[in-house]
């Protein structure tokens, strides 16, 4: 099977459908959804991060049902958008500005600012990378020769192998602070409440193992974010590096985000592991079209 950027481009429309249904939870239309959801995201940040938040918080809890509606509401028109083949770049155009306001404002910057983000806790926060997925999943001719989607986007493979390296050297960089090291098992373990009995206890479970081995583990996210930050610049060894950051995504969305919290009615997104999935296949290297293509058979050029 080829990864084909209209197939990575369904699967993002698809999470921006179950962002928006998330979105029209009824906890969401009540002061639960300013007071618990966005407010505590101002914790920790600097002045100008955190005034827009706790500015933003009060006046959405003024008007809390009329907000949230009209907020759930352009999350499904973007969903339905980039799902529907003729408005694709209309809704992936419509993502990049409403993901960065919702990035300062619902996210706080997604915690990069204060003291001890975690990748494991979501850093950078989900929604700048809908927004680096929409540039990267931009339509665009496919490349005959091979190469990842996203480096046949618009930002040019250079560019785009900077973005992914900033990514990952950056969540290094976080898992290398003191207090990210020293909270990494009680973050784990303080994330069940209000989880099924099966995902808390997966919590509990990790907590411990992470506690008995905290140095240890914290070296190794050292360690592995850095060299998946290298990994899409060394041919021979971007495939293999890219199928280890498929799965340490998938962990870290069960383990470190209980699954984006969708159980417990108050999760607004499924947080950074299935995003961070979809990037790693964006620059997943493609074998050329004339190696996929049968023998006697012409080939034919997908167009998006």
């Amino acid at each position: 099977m080829r990864l084909t950027r209209r197939g990575l481009q369904v699967a993002l429309g698809l999470i921006w459908l179950l962002d928006a249904l998330l979105q029209f939870q009824p906890a969401m239309f009540t002061r639960s959804f300013p007071e618990e959801v966005l407010r505590p995201v101002a914790q920790g940040n600097p002045a100008w991060v955190a005034g827009p938040v706790t500015w933003a918080a009060t006046l959405i809890g003024q008007h809390v049902v009329l907000a949230n509606a009209a907020f759930a509401t352009v999350q499904l028109v973007i969903a339905l958008a980039i799902l529907w083949r003729p408005t694709t770049a209309l809704g992936l155009a419509l993502s990049v500005p409403w993901a960065l306001s919702v990035w300062w404002l619902g996210e706080g910057l997604g915690g990069v600012l204060t003291s001890a983000p975690s990748a494991v806790a979501g850093a950078p926060g989900a929604v700048i990378l809908y927004g680096l997925l929409a540039v990267l999943l931009w339509p665009a001719p496919e490349d005959p020769h091979g190469g990842s989607l996203a480096g046949a986007s618009p930002l040019g493979p250079v560019a785009a192998g900077l973005a992914w390296a900033l990514l990952w050297a950056s969540l290094a960089y976080d898992s290398l602070l003191a207090a990210s090291r020293a909270g990494l098992a009680a973050l784990v373990s303080g994330q069940g409440a209000g989880e099924p009995g099966w995902l808390a206890a997966i919590d509990q479970s990790a907590g411990r193992q992470l506690a008995a081995h905290d140095a240890a583990v914290s070296a190794a996210l050292v360690v592995t974010f850095a060299v998946i930050a290298v990994a899409v610049f060394i041919p021979a060894a971007s495939r293999p590096v890219l199928a280890v950051t498929v799965a340490l995504a998938l962990a870290i969305w069960l383990v470190g985000e209980d699954l984006g919290d969708v159980f417990t009615g108050q999760g607004t997104d499924p947080n950074t592991g299935p995003l961070l999935v979809l990037l790693a296949l964006a620059y997943w290297p493609r074998r050329p079209l004339e190696q996929l293509r049968p023998a006697g058979r012409p080939a034919v050029l997908a167009r998006r």
